[in-house]
């Protein structure tokens, strides 16, 4: 089982959203990231190398960024971001991957 670190930023990220938004995403991200973060799915991918994070998990129209440590056995939440559309925002800006 992997453990979740969260970023200052990504919390920084979370505070920015409705209490229902949060929860849903803190519950995927256990659901999902605990036991197998490193396999693909249809709401998990690895991205082409970026600044954010090596993979992404979508939650509706939320993307969590996130890097895995599989010798520390941790999973450390970059940032939280929405889309509206094909445009990314992170922190509140557009964002290009």
């Amino acid at each position: 089982m992997f453990k979740i670190e969260f970023t200052p930023e990504s919390l920084d990220d979370m505070s920015m959203l409705r209490k229902h938004e949060r929860r849903r995403i803190f519950g995927e991200i256990e659901k999902q990231l605990k036991h197998q973060p490193e396999h693909e799915t249809r709401n998990r991918k690895k991205l082409r190398p970026n600044q954010i994070a090596e993979w992404e998990l979508c939650v509706d129209n939320f993307r969590i960024f996130y890097d895995i440590d599989k010798d520390e056995k941790t999973v450390k939440i970059a940032t939280v971001g929405y889309k509206i559309g094909s445009k990314l925002f992170i922190h509140g800006e557009e964002y290009e991957l």
